[in-house]
């Protein structure tokens, strides 16, 4: 397992009668996926429009907003009982994000244009790019390859966190987050990570179908969001380091 959201535990609740009640399937999950696309959208372009325009004390108010509710819905979504009730907080999850997304996108749009297409259109490609790969069995989710995925992740998450720690002495990990060489191998390092989540993603999806409520394709949803969320603030990273260095 690598995505924390996708844990077994996340999946444990098996109704006693499952035949009675539409079942998670991998269809559902990604017209799911799709929906909460759509909702991280419509806020991602209410603050896009609000950053471009100048607003920026309501921009600042409404990405804190999304940090804190973004967050605070998460940890509900992930550590709450899995219920109905996902159709809702999966949404505003979806929502939160979008707040934020809008705006930093919009501040690394501003200091190279163009950027934020470049990044959103390699985030695409690589989500079905990765889909190919593990839909071909190309690439296999072994539990081997699961487990390298999970402790890479884990030692990314890590890297972060002493990160932000060492933030508030105003001390940086030497070369991993400049524009020298050492800072861009360890973003597209970071890229590579995230990408091959999202095939650890699918197959844990797809070894579910048919066993949990349909509401699950929610949380399948959601799972895959993170991963996708992701990816995209990792390339957004990446080229903005490559560009700085032109």
């Amino acid at each position: 397992m690598s995505n924390p959201v996708l844990s077994e535990k996340s999946f444990s609740y098996l109704p006693d009668s499952l035949e009675s009640s539409r079942t998670m399937s991998v269809n559902g999950t990604i017209a799911k996926t799709c929906l909460l696309a759509l909702f991280l959208a419509l806020t991602f372009a209410y603050t896009w429009y609000l950053q471009l325009s100048g607003f920026s004390d309501k921009v600042s108010i409404l990405t804190t907003a999304g940090v804190l509710g973004g967050f605070i819905l998460a940890l509900i979504i992930c550590f709450a009982p899995k219920n109905r009730f996902l159709i809702i907080t999966t949404p505003l999850y979806a929502m939160c994000e979008g707040l934020f997304l809008g705006s930093i996108s919009a501040m690394f749009n501003q200091y190279y244009p163009g950027i934020v297409s470049q990044a959103a259109i390699g985030t695409i490609f690589t989500l079905f790019g990765m889909f190919f790969l593990y839909k071909f069995n190309i690439v296999k989710c072994t539990d081997k390859f699961r487990m390298v995925i999970f402790n890479s992740t884990l030692a990314i998450a890590g890297i972060y966190i002493l990160q932000l720690i060492l933030g508030f002495f105003n001390i940086t990990i030497p070369g991993l987050f400049s524009n020298g060489l050492v800072g861009i191998a360890f973003s597209i390092v970071v890229v590579a990570i995230a990408s091959f989540n999202l095939i650890v993603d699918f197959d844990f999806i797809e070894r579910f179908e048919g066993k949990v409520p349909s509401y699950f394709e929610w949380y399948g949803g959601f799972s895959l969001l993170v991963t996708i969320v992701w990816l995209y603030i990792e390339i957004l990273n990446l080229l903005a380091k490559m560009q700085s260095r032109r």
